[in-house]
């Protein structure tokens, strides 16, 4: 028998009342977790943002533009009665560089090449760069000047350490030591140099590739294992230029072998794609939320088949500056820092002709905040232009050897750059062995940047290598 209908009415309001309290209930504990997750979350995009041991991984690859080919003038044959290349000495037959043909006293016409999209490769392995420390110690002076002031970012646990080395390849006598002591040898001094910065850039003088076949009419080929890129990346290398005058000493297909491999250590490039676009294009690194863009230019090309143009692989050459300011303004409007790795110069000369200067000023009107530049196998000085640093020549890194003694200094060119693309400008010395780069100390250290001040006209550097202007 049914209870009295007021009865059942009161026990359906109380279950009505309840069912309304769980409701309640769940709805409060799904408000709870949903503002916890929010907290968290915040808290742990302020920890990631602060954090001065962060190294981000590169951004990804913008879209090459397929409607910017274009055609021109070939390249002339630079001439190769204007210089000579220095012999071996008997420590490596293989030969210490260059042909004498792409010397970059030529001055050749070219067309204009045309930047495409970006190009952007990223490191496979994303693990944290602890930054090296600043690279500009506080001033002593109290008269310093206001110029030697503003080359000095701020030391701001944001900015970004960033090491530039000259020239690497592992063919010939290199490749000989390095299959008796192992891939690793080229690095084993630097201890952890690369991995602690935020960035490490060389210039990659060499195919790296099994197959390919050997350029004609060149002195000196080159052709390298790619257990080198392994260590390279190991050693904590980020980029690469490939604008240079030995990245087709096998070919079109040595080219791709070397884009595929650096792919695969995640090593990004510039300076050499399989159209113009491509060899045109900035590599997009992304570190502490700063976004770094690379370009690379050879003003040394041993003929013109090696031009990228149009379709056609190749290099970005800058015999013609025009399409490397083009590139440079594009990623100026893209990117916080714009880096130029240059390919330029004469063998063996400390100074800089007039086209390196000419170049590299034309590189920091159209947007560049840091020219690096290699080829002459020596060192040679910087330049602090309109508050841009210009290093003309980082010399050999990883090379044979040859018997010029010049040839035998090099150093690690190590900038500090402020989030509003302020750099400063230090050298840390080396000696470029055979095959392996070793760090001068005490008094070749300290001749070696005495070298420097020297090579610099209107720049100092320190006892700790710090440059300034004078």
């Amino acid at each position: 028998m049914y209870p009295p209908r007021s009865k059942r009415s009161v026990q359906k309001k109380k279950e009505k009342r309840i069912r309304k309290r769980r409701i309640w209930i769940i709805n409060l504990v799904l408000i709870a977790a949903i503002g916890l997750v929010g907290i968290y979350y915040a808290v742990g995009m302020q920890e990631q943002q602060t954090d001065p041991v962060v190294k981000e991984t590169a951004v990804n690859q913008e879209p090459v533009k397929e409607d910017d080919a274009k055609g021109g003038d070939p390249l002339h044959s630079p001439d190769p009665n204007n210089s000579e290349p220095d012999h071996t000495s008997d420590e490596d037959s293989s030969g210490s560089d260059e042909q004498a043909t792409g010397n970059s006293d030529d001055k050749s016409d070219v067309s204009t090449p045309d930047a495409g999209g970006s190009e952007t490769t990223g490191k496979a392995d994303s693990g944290t760069k602890k930054p090296a420390g600043n690279a500009t110690p506080s001033s002593t002076k109290e008269n310093e000047s206001a110029e030697a002031r503003a080359a000095k970012p701020s030391d701001s646990a944001k900015d970004v350490t960033i090491n530039f080395v000259g020239d690497i390849q592992f063919s010939g006598k290199v490749a000989e030591l390095l299959d008796k002591n192992g891939y690793d040898y080229p690095f084993a001094k630097l201890g952890s140099l690369f991995k602690n910065d935020d960035l490490t850039i060389g210039n990659l003088e060499t195919p790296v590739t099994l197959g390919g076949t050997d350029a004609v009419d060149k002195t000196y080929v080159y052709k390298s294992s790619p257990k080198a890129l392994a260590s390279m990346a190991s050693a904590g290398f980020d980029a690469v230029n490939l604008a240079n005058n030995h990245i087709l000493d096998q070919g079109v297909e040595g080219l791709v072998d070397t884009l595929a491999y650096l792919k695969e250590y995640g090593i990004a490039h510039t300076g050499a794609g399989m159209n113009e676009n491509e060899a045109y294009s900035a590599a997009y690194l992304e570190r502490k939320g700063m976004k770094i863009a690379l370009l690379g230019f050879s003003r040394v090309v041993p003929k013109a088949s090696w031009k990228a143009d149009g379709n056609r692989a190749g290099v970005a050459e800058a015999y013609d500056s025009t399409g490397a300011v083009k590139a440079i303004q594009e990623a100026r409007q893209k990117a916080d820092l714009v880096i130029v790795v240059a390919h330029w110069g004469e063998e063996r000369v400390s100074t800089p002709n007039t086209d390196q200067t000419r170049l590299a000023h034309e590189f920091v009107d159209a947007g560049a905040d840091l020219v690096v530049g290699g080829h002459p196998h020596v060192l040679q000085g910087v330049e602090y232009y309109k508050g841009k640093w210009i290093a003309y020549s980082t010399g050999n890194f990883i090379f044979s050897k040859s018997t010029t003694e010049e040839t035998w200094k090099t150093a690690v060119f190590q900038a500090n750059c402020s989030a509003d693309a302020k750099c400063s400008m230090k050298v840390i010395p080396y000696e470029a062995g055979l095959g392996q780069a070793i760090p001068m100390l005490d008094e070749a250290n300290k001749l070696l940047l005495e070298q420097m001040t020297q090579l610099s006209p209107g720049i100092r550097f320190d006892t700790n290598g710090v440059a300034s202007p004078s």
